[in-house]
């Protein structure tokens, strides 16, 4: 009876241990929230496993979206600016607008990315594909302009699916990665002084690929778009 009273116990004891070890997704939320605030505060180089700058972040300045509008939608680069989104909470960087036009309402184009996916809670390159290993086999997302509103998937129908798809078995686009749609021209790059667009992006969970979404941590982007030949 005292061996069964002791054995009971201790089973007690180590589910409200358990239960003690699990964060609320209130906690989730606040740890990611606080994530950001420090990396938006950090001067800091994202670097691979071999140790190599990847690209640097340096410390953002936050501006308002009406400052970004102010500013011709843009964001500037001496400054390290970063608008943020206060409805889906993403920052974004535009690096460069981009060669081409924007995507027209009622089109829809296929475009090329090549990213580097940071996970800020993991402080580490999760994933990328902007290396010799995936230019075969690019991430194509398919992506249609429903009068300003986007809406896109991850295309496997001419390789199968490139680094995102295969990473996270899902055709879903980040929501964070159609931000950038409205402001960027998604043309070919047809001389050496063009440049394709390319963004910087903080995505929180809400926002992002389906494992960042399902364990709530925040990643950050940076990104090129390019639209595929017809």
């Amino acid at each position: 009876m005292k061996k069964t009273l002791y054995l009971l116990l201790l089973l007690i004891s180590g589910f409200l241990a358990s239960c003690n070890n699990l964060e609320t997704y209130a906690e989730q939320k606040e740890k990611e929230s606080k994530a950001i605030s420090s990396f938006l505060d950090r001067d800091i180089c994202v670097r691979d496993e071999n140790g190599d700058t990847v690209c640097y972040v340096g410390k953002i300045e936050a501006i308002t979206e009406k400052q970004f509008l102010d500013q011709d939608s843009t964001t500037d680069l001496a400054k390290n600016q970063y608008v943020l989104f206060s409805n889906s909470g993403v920052y974004m960087q535009i690096v460069r607008k981009g060669t081409g036009e924007k995507l027209e309402s009622g089109k829809t184009a296929r475009v090329i990315c090549r990213f580097v996916e940071f996970n800020i809670l993991g402080d580490s390159i999760q994933l990328r594909n902007d290396v010799n290993y995936w230019h075969p086999n690019p991430d194509i997302i398919k992506i249609t302009n429903y009068a300003g509103s986007f809406s896109a998937t991850f295309d496997t129908e001419y390789n199968g699916g490139g680094a995102m798809y295969l990473q996270y078995n899902s055709t879903s686009v980040p929501s964070g990665w159609l931000i950038p749609f409205s402001y960027i021209r998604i043309g070919r790059q047809e001389s050496e002084d063009e440049g394709i667009a390319k963004v910087r992006l903080i995505v929180p969970h809400s926002e992002g690929q389906v494992s960042a979404t399902s364990n709530v941590y925040p990643c950050f982007y940076e990104l090129t778009f390019q639209k595929m030949r017809d």
